[in-house]
């Protein structure tokens, strides 16, 4: 693989800290600044609306940029988020600074992905996107706990002091390794040209399948921990080694459906798609023994970072060239509203519903939605309904 697919990859390392390390510092932040908790979970829910509003906003603002231009002004929008992270003086700086940072996120990952796939042989397209993707994956088996270690160490800031250095760190590995392109693979990404492709039905769909498969991740590892200890019956301590083997399914998940999106990308995301639906369903009875709820969490991490490459990949190609990078980063997006809507759905069954122990019962239900989805996308594509209906 071309070196400048770990360039990409470092980036995205860096993202993945950022996002999803503050759940590990919610205590220091909040004793900090004199907030609640439930206050400081916000700062997670703000990243997220970030992710979601700067994904538009970004992607058709530098639709005529060179994209490794687009690449080094995103690391520097979320460098300088984390170094305002860093220095805020109280929560709602911090907030902002938040949100700020998010925006990069989405546009990253979409332009990101774009470059990947470009850097490769056609056959290869998915592996590189899984590639860059191992970044993210990297970030929550090894960059997580180091940033919460550190964080609990020395203090909440020094977490995001040393986010703004692998920001820094980052720059300079895509300034160095990243090829410029000529432009003329930009061009036709003007930003009306960029924004017509979100009316082609397919994208559309493509972008609902993504939403879809994820609430249903989120739905069950949102409430990981207490269902470890309060279904499984393990220890507060025990969950963070526990978390380590859900990491470890990350790398190998994303690997693979990587590569097998490569050699038949609609069965492997229907595929993937049908075993995630299956692991979550089969957690309901496994989280009621320790060891098979170990086995059934690695699992989880696999099958949900399966779907990561054939999803992005699959409205990739619904895009078809004009305004790809608009549609990779509205995907990610989707990723991240199917997180949310996943944690809401979540605790809707705990407060409203059969509750803790019917979580990952519920989630399993909801890719078979995706799948449902993917395939109405599949039938409207031989039909060649590209386009949304003008009213």
């Amino acid at each position: 693989m071309p070196i400048a697919l770990y360039a990409l990859a470092a980036g995205a390392f860096g993202i993945g800290v950022t996002e999803f390390v503050i759940m590990g510092l919610l205590l220091e932040v909040g004793n900090d600044l004199g907030v609640s908790i439930s206050a400081a979970g916000l700062l997670i829910s703000g990243y997220a609306l970030g992710v979601v509003v700067g994904a538009p906003l970004l992607a058709a603002f530098t639709a005529r940029w060179p994209r490794k231009t687009v690449l080094l002004a995103l690391m520097g929008v979320f460098t300088l988020g984390n170094l305002a992270c860093a220095l805020a003086p109280d929560y709602w700086t911090l907030m902002a600074a938040r949100v700020l940072t998010a925006f990069a996120h989405a546009s990253f990952f979409g332009v990101g992905s774009v470059v990947a796939t470009g850097l490769v042989p056609s056959d290869r397209k998915a592996t590189a996107i899984a590639v860059m993707f191992t970044g993210l994956t990297a970030a929550n088996v090894l960059g997580v706990p180091f940033g919460t270690w550190l964080g609990q160490a020395y203090g909440w800031r020094a977490t995001f002091w040393a986010v703004t250095l692998i920001g820094l760190a980052a720059v300079a590995i895509i300034a160095a390794f990243v090829p410029r392109d000529s432009g003329d693979e930009s061009s036709e990404e003007t930003t009306g040209g960029a924004l017509s492709v979100l009316g082609r039905r397919t994208v559309l769909i493509g972008l609902l399948t993504t939403v879809l498969s994820w609430v249903g991740v989120f739905a069950a590892f949102t409430y990981i921990a207490p269902i470890l200890t309060g279904i499984s019956g393990f220890s507060e301590g025990a969950v963070s080694p526990i978390l380590l083997v859900f990491g470890g399914g990350l790398v190998v998940g994303n690997l693979l459906g990587g590569r097998l999106a490569d050699r038949h990308l609609v069965p492997t995301m229907l595929g993937s798609l049908a075993v995630l639906s299956a692991v979550l369903l089969a957690m309901t009875f496994a989280m009621h023994d320790k060891v098979l709820a170990v086995v059934f969490v690695g699992l989880l991490g696999a099958a949900s970072f399966a779907t990561v490459a054939p999803l992005q990949m699959w409205v990739l190609k619904k895009a078809d060239g004009a305004g790809q990078s608009l549609a990779s980063s509205f995907n990610i997006a989707a990723f991240n509203l199917g997180n949310a809507l996943g944690a809401w759905l979540g605790g809707v069954v705990i407060d409203h519903g059969p509750g803790l122990g019917a979580i990952t019962l519920v989630a399993g239900l909801v890719p078979l939605a995706a799948i449902a989805s993917a395939l109405v996308g599949l039938r409207a594509e031989r039909r060649g309904d590209r386009f949304v209906p003008a009213e």
